[in-house]
C-alpha cells in the first residue's frame, strides 16, 4: 500500500469499496442503501472516468493531495463546466460520479442546469451513411425485438421460447445492462422466423450496422408493446396513472402498460421510458 497515495488512486480505491457487481440493486433501494453502491461496471467505468478529471482537474489548480481537500471544489468544478456550455446531461452525469464518489446527494452541490427531452442528441433518425431501405430486414427485426446493440450480437436460436400462458414467442436469457436477465415479446413474425431458422451454435446476425439507431428502434418497440397493453386514460383510476412533467407536461400514461414495456427493455423505473422512449405516441387525452 503506498504511503502518499496520488489522488487517483484514492478515486479508486473509493469507488471500488462501493462496487456491488452481481447484488440486487432492487433490494438495495427496497432498503434505502442504493446511494452508496455502484451495480453495473459500465456505471463504475463512467463514475471512474468523470471522477479521475475531477480530480487531475483540483491537482492542476488548486494543488489538492486528498479527496478531502478536493471536496471544496466541487461546486467550481461544476459552474466551470456549466460556464464551458456541457449539456445538462454531461453536468448531471459528472454531478452523480462526485456524488457517489463523496457518499452524498447531487443536491448538496450546486443545481445543475434542467435536462430537456428536446436536447437529448445521442438517437436522431437522420444518421449517416445508414440506408434503412437496403437494412429493412434488420430495422424490422429491431423495432419486434427492442433489444440493444450487445444483445443483438449475441443472440441465438437458444434465446427463443413459445411461452403457453401468454400464447406468444418470448426472447429469454437476454443478458442486458450489469449482467440482468430478462424475457420479452417478439412483436412480429418475420423477426420470429428470423431466429428459428438460425442454426444451432450461431448467431442470428452476423454482423450489425455500426451506424444503426439502435436506440431509436427499441423506442418504436416500447411504444409498440406500451399501445398492446394500455388502457384508455379516462378508464384508469388516477393511482394508476404516470403524469409526465417538464417539456412534457400534459402528457399521461398508463402505468401497468409501462412497467410491461419498461421491464421488457431491461428498465426497472418507468421514469426512464418516459423520458426516453414514449415520447411521441401513446399517451391518453
Amino acid at each position: 500500500m503506498p504511503k502518499n497515495k496520488s489522488l487517483i488512486y484514492q478515486v479508486r480505491e473509493v469507488l471500488n469499496q462501493k462496487l456491488r457487481i452481481g447484488e440486487s440493486r432492487h433490494h438495495d433501494k427496497q432498503i434505502g442503501i442504493t446511494h452508496d453502491g455502484i451495480y453495473s461496471w459500465g456505471t463504475y467505468n463512467t463514475y471512474l472516468s468523470k471522477s479521475c478529471a475531477f480530480v487531475k482537474w483540483v491537482r492542476s489548480n488548486y494543488d489538492c493531495k486528498t479527496l478531502e481537500e478536493a471536496r471544496q471544489y466541487v461546486d467550481a468544478y461544476l459552474k466551470h463546466h456549466i460556464d464551458q456550455g456541457y449539456s445538462p446531461y454531461t453536468q448531471k452525469t459528472i454531478a452523480s460520479a462526485l456524488a457517489k464518489l463523496y457518499g452524498c446527494s447531487t443536491k448538496d452541490f450546486i443545481p445543475t442546469q434542467t435536462r430537456r427531452r428536446a436536447d437529448i442528441t445521442r438517437s436522431r433518425r437522420n444518421k449517416a451513411k445508414f440506408c434503412e431501405a437496403k437494412n429493412k430486414d434488420f430495422v424490422d427485426f429491431c423495432k419486434a425485438t427492442g433489444l440493444r446493440r450487445h444483445e443483438l450480437k449475441n443472440l441465438t436460436v437458444d434465446n427463443i421460447e413459445f411461452d403457453k400462458a401468454t400464447g406468444r414467442w418470448m426472447l429469454i436469457n437476454i443478458k442486458g445492462k450489469g449482467g440482468k436477465l430478462r424475457n420479452c415479446p417478439i412483436l412480429s413474425e418475420k423477426a420470429i422466423d428470423r431466429i428459428v431458422v438460425t442454426p444451432i451454435g450461431y448467431k442470428v446476425w452476423d454482423k450489425i450496422p455500426s451506424r444503426a439507431d439502435i436506440h431509436s428502434y427499441r423506442a418504436d418497440y416500447c411504444k409498440a408493446l406500451y399501445k398492446i397493453h394500455a388502457r384508455p386514460i379516462a378508464d384508469i383510476p388516477k393511482v394508476d396513472r404516470y403524469y409526465c412533467r417538464n417539456d412534457l407536461k400534459g402528457v399521461i400514461y398508463d402505468k401497468r402498460a409501462m412497467a410491461i414495456a419498461s421491464r421488457a427493455l431491461g428498465h426497472n423505473r418507468i421514469g426512464i421510458i418516459a423520458s426516453n422512449y414514449l415520447h411521441g405516441g401513446g399517451a391518453g387525452e
